[in-house]
């Protein structure tokens, strides 16, 4: 009986001892973890947390916080590439606002203190003030709009719209300024009515913005296009022209916030480097996608894919 007794008491101190190596273990494991986890974040590494364990609980818990520094990472790159960008917006913001400003604060003064001026180029020099004041109030109206965007604040409902009349009424909306240019205008809308689930201003916005651009930057081509086509299950809208293009490399980089092409800065491509960004993400919005596909001198199209309905 006392043997029993001394047996089970030298299993219990036996088992014991075990779990006593085992917390201490764990312990020594947590510790580790604790600290090579704030070395991580102190540091900004790219680590993942290692050991070499058998506890299922310790392998969980390593696991689910290698899934958050992973997810911290993301974040914080997207944190960094969000204030490169912001930077780069204010410093060309300031640029662009700074050339009109500039322009107006000079015709201003030339107004107020030329008194050999006559009345006829007094209202020539007003009237350069208003156009300037208008390009002003345009940048920032699109620096709102993609801050907009982009925080999500802008609802765009979807209803069934006819795509050959949004399409129609774009293109006739530009009808002066293209016969004015002496550029040629092809209207390739089928007699088939195209429906589309997306939303009607927003539509108005992107092909305003592409056929303006077309405009802009393919007049020396001397002629712009707009193409409503389909397919099984896709509808596409092709705006194009035969003018300067976009070279390969710049094919991802032109729908980049503040991009512009090196000659864009120039008085007669001048731009703000926001169209094409409102643009795709007013396409993304009502569930499309925006393609481009440029040859200089040849061809330049951009393409709306919608989802038919």
């Amino acid at each position: 009986m006392i043997g029993l007794l001394l047996g089970i008491i030298l299993i219990l101190i036996i088992l014991n001892l075990f779990q006593y190596r085992k917390r201490r273990s764990k312990s020594r494991e947590l510790s580790y973890i604790h600290h090579k986890l704030a070395l991580i974040l102190k540091d900004n590494t790219t680590e993942n947390l290692l050991l070499f364990t058998n506890d299922p609980e310790l392998q969980l818990l390593l696991n689910d916080l290698n899934v958050i520094l992973e997810h911290n990472r993301e974040m914080t790159g997207s944190f960094t590439r969000k204030e490169s960008s912001i930077k780069k917006m204010l410093a060309n913001m300031s640029h662009d606002l700074k050339t009109p400003l500039t322009v107006v604060l000079g015709l201003t003064e030339t107004i107020s203190h030329d008194h050999t001026i006559t009345d006829e180029e007094r209202k020539r020099l007003l009237h350069k003030v208003h156009d300037k004041a208008q390009e002003i109030l345009s940048l920032m109206n699109k620096f709102f709009d993609l801050a907009r965007l982009e925080s999500g604040d802008k609802e765009l409902p979807l209803s069934l719209i006819n795509l050959n009349e949004i399409c129609i009424n774009n293109i006739l909306f530009f009808h002066e300024s293209i016969v004015s240019q002496g550029i040629e205008a092809v209207v390739e809308i089928p007699q088939t009515l195209h429906f589309a689930l997306a939303n009607a201003e927003a539509l108005d916005r992107i092909l305003n913005n592409l056929i303006s651009n077309s405009l802009r930057y393919g007049a020396d081509g001397k002629v712009i296009g707009i193409t409503l086509r389909s397919d099984a299950d896709q509808l596409f809208i092709d705006v194009w022209d035969r003018g300067k293009g976009i070279s390969e490399p710049h094919h991802k980089l032109i729908f980049e916030r503040l991009f512009t092409l090196e000659d864009s800065r120039n008085h007669a491509y001048q731009g703000s480097g926001l169209g094409l960004t409102i643009t795709k993400r007013l396409v993304e919005l009502i569930g499309g996608k925006i393609q481009l596909q440029s040859i200089p001198y040849e061809k330049t199209v951009f393409t709306i894919v919608l989802r038919k309905f």
